[in-house]
């Protein structure tokens, strides 16, 4: 008790303001001591996470979503049964279904024969799980704006650990709610205190359920396990955590313990979330403002060393580069350079960029000069160490490619879209099977040519028409008139049947509605030309087939 308080601390009942802190006087009265700090505000607290919670999202017709949109035209109805196939030993099964396929009693693992003998409208496509992989990894980069932990759950789920991000967005109903509308897929979620508890209720219960009501098969087990449960009367989590876990691992084995623990939250189990690759990129500014174009080269030279030493440990290369260049006075300049094969090379980008300033209607004009310079790599492809050749005295790496480098020099100089290539299609109709791209997009490798019939190089668009004798209506033509000149064939080879795409209409094959098929013949005339012909149509399909001339050989 200070000296001088007329009253006890234990009897002084009017706080601060009743009784301050100080020292006495004879008469009683109080001053302040001048050494003593006024009392400090209380401080809004941050709210205590004692306990973590996860956010589990399933997309439940996740391949389907992904390759409904690849169906031709016209569109299947919303009804219209939708599954993916793959071949199991020697026959097709279901994959994945969609939701129409789903109600209408479809499930994975059905033969593909049963399946269109209860539904026989239902339409399939082949299974790409490599392209759901990616649909996925999509959607996790996407979920990191909700929470830096974010975890893939192949093959069709993420597990969010919101913890401490909820109040963010308002609450974990918000937060679910804008998660779902992102993914724009059929997606159910649950959360939970345990990652193996959210997945669970996601996949198995309901959002808010109680994991002790969760059926057996959350635990993901054998056939032969769950029918083993069941037979022992043990339907849900709850019958399996009342009993004695020893009993359990002896009978069903360890595995279906460490999962019902897991689920019930008696074990860690965190989870492996998703790391964010750090961009490719580099940045310099400068204390006075450069005004000279061939130092903010030699700046960007510097930068692009930069980028090529953080490609080089991920043995990766740039096939998009865009520089951008912040002037004094806040104007901004861009340049975008690409190239056909992924780089790392500062000179070959150097050469590239030159050729792009040199290209520009309106010079770079440094103005009162450039105060930033940032270098950005946004489009990479994985680039080996190549090896160097033994028998260069320039260092030049084996299977260098100059064709490459000519191409990439002229789609800069000129544009990407007027430097183009032919890239091949997946189709067997020969006017359809290549098309023309841009040459500094990405290189499709060729088919194999090997046990293909002979097919010219040089085709007629649109293949020109002929008038023709022939011995017998199936067989190859014996003469052709071709622009007032007539041919006599001595030799021929053929015919190589071409059918229309009937799998890319919706009802199938329907004989006489899916298109004219086409008997292609390689023939020689007396003067050693050789040339491409077709029959448009079988005479079973038409009874005047036309012939056409479709190509010429070299």
């Amino acid at each position: 008790m200070r000296r001088g308080c007329p009253r006890s601390m234990s009897s002084c009942s009017g706080g601060a303001a009743a009784c301050p802190v100080g020292a006495g006087d004879s008469n009683g009265m109080t001053k302040m001591d001048a050494t003593a700090k006024p009392p400090t505000p209380p401080q809004p607290r941050m709210p205590a996470f004692t306990t973590r919670r996860y956010l589990a999202l399933w997309f439940v017709y996740l391949p389907c979503e992904r390759a409904l949109p690849a169906l031709p035209p016209p569109a299947a109805p919303p009804e219209t049964p939708f599954a993916l196939v793959v071949r199991a030993g020697n026959a097709l099964r279901l994959s994945a279904v969609g939701a129409a396929a789903a109600r209408a009693g479809l499930g994975v693992g059905m033969t593909l024969a049963d399946a269109r003998a209860r539904r026989p409208d239902l339409l399939t496509l082949p299974h790409d799980a490599a392209a759901d992989a990616v649909l996925l990894e999509r959607l996790a980069a996407h979920m990191q704006r909700f929470t830096p932990m974010v975890a893939t759950d192949p093959p069709d789920g993420l597990i969010l650990d919101i913890t401490g991000c909820a109040h963010l967005f308002g609450s974990e109903a918000v937060l679910a709610a804008q998660a779902v509308a992102d993914a724009g897929l059929t997606t159910r979620h649950a959360f939970a205190a345990h990652a193996a508890a959210a997945r669970a209720l996601a996949r198995y219960g309901r959002a808010g359920g109680d994991v002790r009501d969760l059926p057996v098969t959350a635990l993901e087990l054998s056939a032969d396990a769950l029918s083993g449960l069941r037979r022992a009367g043990l339907a849900t989590l709850g019958d399996l955590a009342r009993r004695p876990m020893a009993g359990l691992a002896a009978r069903f084995g360890a595995d279906a313990v460490q999962r019902l623990r897991a689920i019930m939250g008696e074990v860690s189990n965190p989870i492996a979330a998703r790391q964010a690759t750090a961009a490719i990129g580099a940045r310099a500014r400068f204390a006075e403002p450069l005004a000279h174009t061939e130092a903010v080269l030699d700046v960007l030279e510097d930068l692009l060393v930069q980028t090529a030493r953080q490609m080089e440990p991920r043995q990766i290369g740039g096939r998009r580069f865009v520089v951008t260049l912040e002037r004094s006075d806040g104007a901004r300049r861009r340049l975008v350079v690409e190239t056909g094969l992924p780089v790392r090379d500062a000179a070959v980008v150097m050469r590239l960029l030159r050729e792009r300033i040199d290209s520009l209607s309106d010079p770079l004009d440094p103005g009162f000069g450039f105060d930033s310079l940032t270098l950005a790599v946004p489009r990479t492809q994985p680039l080996a160490a190549r090896q160097i050749a033994l028998d260069s005295g320039d260092g030049a790496s084996v299977g260098d490619d100059s064709v490459a480098a000519l191409i990439d020099r002229l789609a800069t100089r000129l544009g990407p879209d007027n430097i183009c290539q032919l890239r091949p299609r997946d189709t067997h109709i020969p006017e359809s099977a290549q098309q023309l791209v841009p040459a500094t997009g990405a290189a499709a490798p060729w088919p194999t040519t090997a046990g293909r019939p002979l097919r010219p190089l040089l085709l007629l668009d649109p293949p020109a028409a002929v008038t023709t004798i022939t011995s017998f209506p199936d067989g190859p033509p014996q003469r052709f008139r071709w622009r007032g000149q007539v041919h006599v064939v001595c030799h021929a080879e053929g015919p190589e049947r071409i059918a229309p795409e009937w799998w890319r209409r919706r009802d199938g094959h329907i004989p006489g509605q899916h298109g004219l098929t086409r008997d292609y013949y390689r023939v020689e005339d007396a003067e050693g030309r050789r040339f491409w012909l077709f029959r448009h149509g079988l005479y079973e399909e038409r009874s005047d087939p036309l012939w056409y001339i479709h190509g010429l050989f070299a």
